[in-house]
């Protein structure tokens, strides 16, 4: 049985209100790898924490792509987890880089199944038959305030603070990783995006996407519409379609 092929797509845009685009987007169709991070933190710092980030999970995944399926998660979170403790060093020893960090979510193609680690707000989507669901959970403390009853889904758009993350890469030298791993189907679109996008956008719009447009419009279209939408973050949108037999 041959494997399923996937076809990617992505762009990241600085948006209509930052001087900076502080999002660092990698597809690496060799590896499989595909993941999005949103910095944060100084002048640069935002900037240099995502790619490095990236960069990191990247290079561990690449050097232990040989090793077994089995090892894939763990794989995964350890690359999560150096990024951390590479960017928790170097802000510490570059003061100008002090308190920089990084969300990250991100998935690793491996034969029939997809491996996938999240921190922070990032988000990783499936749109399958006519469906859109959030496949990673928000680290953040308007997610928290929703979870713990303090408030509703219905007020969460319209709170002051909606932005504050509560887990990321980099902010801290030692970082918890959500991974959970998912056999794909032919036809499923995945969507990598930063907050740009999901913050902006509801899921019913992206759904609507998804249903109307080819994949390869959608992630120029979803772009513009978070800038129709104020544009106020930098917004990254990476989109993988798993080719129907």
């Amino acid at each position: 049985m041959k494997p399923m092929k996937l076809n990617v797509w992505g762009q990241t845009d600085v948006g209509l209100k930052r001087e900076i685009n502080q999002d660092t987007v990698m597809v690496d169709k060799d590896l499989g790898l595909y993941v999005v991070a949103d910095g944060m933190g100084g002048h640069s710092g935002g900037e240099v924490a995502s790619a490095m980030a990236v960069e990191t999970v990247q290079e561990i995944v690449k050097s232990r792509s040989q090793e077994s399926l089995k090892l894939s998660l763990s794989i995964l979170g350890d690359a999560y987890k150096e990024a951390s403790r590479r960017i928790f060093y170097r802000a510490e020893n570059e003061k100008e880089l002090a308190g920089m960090g990084t969300t990250m979510v991100g998935f690793w193609h491996r034969e029939k199944d997809i491996y996938i680690a999240n921190v922070g707000d990032s988000r990783l989507y499936l749109y399958r038959d006519g469906m859109l669901w959030q496949l990673t959970e928000d680290h953040s403390l308007i997610h928290e305030q929703v979870k713990a009853g303090v408030i509703s889904e219905e007020e969460a758009p319209h709170v002051v603070g909606r932005n504050v993350i509560t887990r990321s890469i980099g902010f801290e030298r030692e970082v918890d990783v959500d991974t959970l791993v998912r056999k794909i189907s032919p036809g499923d679109i995945y969507i990598l995006c930063s907050d740009g996008l999901s913050g902006l956008v509801t899921d019913q719009e992206i759904a609507e996407l998804c249903k109307n447009r080819r994949p390869e419009e959608v992630v120029s279209e979803a772009i513009a519409l978070a800038k129709s939408h104020g544009g106020d973050d930098n917004i990254s949108v990476v989109l993988v379609e798993v080719e129907a037999n």
